[in-house]
């Protein structure tokens, strides 16, 4: 018996500027303009995706003490951004990242208890923790743990905020003009949480809202991520994009949750995924040259290998050889605030590949950058794409993507019009939405659904 077709979830990056964007091209528009994200949720609710999604940025980048201008110059507020949005769209879910380390249970679950009553069940939260003592000079507390403590804050920061979420059942209000009477239970809303993390006591404000508890997602790729993941979270981000690679996370990830009660369909599976479209697979393959290219300026390029480098290489020419001096090995970085320099743990082991790759490809400094960073993930004419994301999705590499267009705020569009049709005519992706909540759209159980059963049987037998 053939294996039923899984039905692909797509959903939206919206991701202000960095290096995948191309803020300088003449169709970009503003990446903190109202008018932008407004643009670019109604594209997505349009084609039915999903979700919107937004990352979180607390603190400029610096390269050299300076704010690293070719990349990320500001972001709005997540919920401010989420918050209305929620105006402008009616299915849409909202998904924002908000950090474990630096904010607080209470103010975190009230804000997204809140997102979710305006949005009619729409929102999510991305859990993340901080890894430098950088981004955490803007906060009090200094920012920075260890990363076994990050975890630990933030599975207690999650289950906390839980916690706030259930001290309302959802029948608390009875609002009875006749009597005057408004509160069925004069508890509601009562919480006390003592923990390694968090000693709180009092009552939660805002009551339960139409998904009971936000959607939450997890980025965290380490072990103690998945684990994570694996225990507490409804969705995981995954950066991988070969199938190859994608299928063992999927493997690795959906294994992890028998151990905690959960089934494989508990949890979705969606990496970030990059596309460049052409009216055939050749002319695609040309844009997305250009594309790089523009992704990756001269000036661009030799900031790249200063994280690497880990000095000042502003006197080379991007367009000419690379250093053959070695990099600098030092606890402190030229990059500050950037996580990708956690990646180079070796910089002149690197420096030394690297090397040889130019050598060997007559490579300068700009085409080795183009050539080792990211790449676009699907390349080729809409029914090449469509094919090929299908091909992902039924073979368990993953259960959809978060697209992340090049173009903001207009790059949504050709995949909106010109991908999705043909998902749509193959029969795994939606026609039109099922329901009202992001849970419904991803097909995740309500989370009072077992309480509301329970509850029924106890009527039943009394």
């Amino acid at each position: 018996m053939s294996k039923p077709l899984k039905q692909i979830h797509l959903a939206a990056h919206f991701p202000g500027v960095n290096n995948t964007t191309v803020w300088s091209d003449p169709a970009a528009g503003s990446h903190i303009e109202f008018s932008s994200f407004a643009h670019f949720a109604r594209t997505a609710e349009r084609a039915k995706f999903d979700f919107l999604f937004l990352a979180e940025g607390l603190r400029l980048r610096e390269q050299g003490g300076k704010i690293y201008d070719l990349d990320v110059v500001g972001r709005p507020d997540t919920f401010t951004v989420l918050a209305a949005l929620a105006a402008v769209t009616d299915r849409l879910g909202l998904t924002g990242t908000i950090n474990s380390t630096f904010n607080e249970p209470y103010e975190v679950a009230r804000q997204f208890a809140s997102l979710d009553h305006l949005s009619g069940g729409r929102a999510a939260w991305n859990v993340v923790t901080s890894w430098d003592a950088f981004t955490g000079e803007n906060f009090r507390r200094g920012g920075f743990l260890p990363q076994e403590e990050r975890y630990s804050r933030a599975k207690e920061f999650l289950a906390t905020a839980h916690e706030l979420f259930d001290s309302w059942h959802g029948d608390e209000i009875l609002a009875d003009q006749a009597t005057g009477t408004f509160l069925r239970d004069a508890r509601a809303g009562a919480f006390r949480h003592q923990g390694q993390h968090f000693d709180i006591e009092g009552r939660f404000n805002v009551p339960r809202s139409p998904q009971g508890r936000p959607v939450i997602f997890q980025a965290g790729d380490s072990d103690e991520g998945r684990e994570f993941a694996a225990a507490d979270a409804d969705a995981i981000f995954s950066r991988y994009a070969t199938l190859r690679e994608g299928q063992a996370f999927y493997t690795d990830v959906k294994s992890r949750l028998a151990k905690y009660g959960r089934r494989p369909e508990d949890l979705l599976i969606l990496p970030a995924a990059t596309f460049v479209l052409g009216d055939t697979d050749e002319e695609a393959a040309e844009l997305a040259h250009e594309v790089r290219r523009q992704q990756v300026s001269g000036a661009t390029a030799i900031k790249h290998l200063e994280f690497v480098w880990n000095r000042d290489l502003s006197a080379y020419d991007p367009e000419g050889p690379l250093p053959d001096v070695d990099p600098v090995v030092a606890e402190e970085h030229i990059s500050r605030g950037r996580a990708q320099v956690r990646m180079y743990r070796d910089p002149v082991a690197i420096a030394r590949e690297w090397r040889e790759l130019a050598e060997a490809n007559k490579w300068s400094i700009r085409d080795l950058v183009i050539n080792t960073g990211n790449r676009q993930t699907f390349i080729g004419s809409p029914a090449t794409v469509a094919r090929t994301i299908n091909e992902f999705v039924q073979a368990d590499a993953s259960d959809g993507f978060i697209l992340v267009p090049h173009i903001t705020p207009g790059g949504l569009d050709p995949f909106a019009d010109r991908v999705v049709p043909l998902l749509q005519e193959q029969g795994v992706f939606r026609a039109d939405y099922e329901g009202t909540t992001l849970r419904d759209h991803l097909g995740l159980a309500h989370p009072d659904t077992g309480r509301r059963a329970a509850a029924g049987a106890e009527r039943a037998a009394s």
